[in-house]
């Protein structure tokens, strides 16, 4: 078990390096993966969908706009902010079940004051 263990990481690290210090070619780790079949994914491309949410003041049906935000954590949100108001964006990384991956994706369409104005769910596509 060990050794497989080792060899494994050992491959690994080996292909790593290879890919940062360009002797695999510019860009060939997301062409390796792309041959693969695996998808690359690029939430910071644009998408069809405009506006912010008001996290202080949306109504679960407005969260639920949100890419990755269904009923359980828009009541999540309204439950914690009842208690905590939100003050910052960042401060939905307390909701249970919001990490820093899932704020990455939700940063561009949040905000604290204002109205809401993003008026349709928001679809984020993976890159092929």
């Amino acid at each position: 078990m060990r050794k497989g263990w080792l060899k494994a990481h050992i491959s690994f690290l080996w292909l790593f390096f290879m890919a940062q210090t360009g002797f695999l070619g510019h860009g060939s780790s997301v062409a390796w993966a792309q041959a693969r079949g695996a998808p690359i994914l690029d939430f910071a491309q644009e998408t069809s969908a405009q506006g912010v949410v008001n996290i202080q003041t949306a109504s679960a049906e407005e969260l639920q706009r949100l890419p990755g935000i269904g009923p359980s954590k828009a009541e999540a949100i309204i439950a914690y902010r009842s208690r905590h108001p939100f003050r910052r964006i960042e401060d939905i990384m307390r909701v249970r079940g919001i990490g820093r991956a899932t704020f990455r994706r939700l940063q561009p369409y949040l905000t604290v004051s204002g109205p809401t104005t993003l008026l349709s769910k928001v679809h984020l596509r993976a890159k092929k």
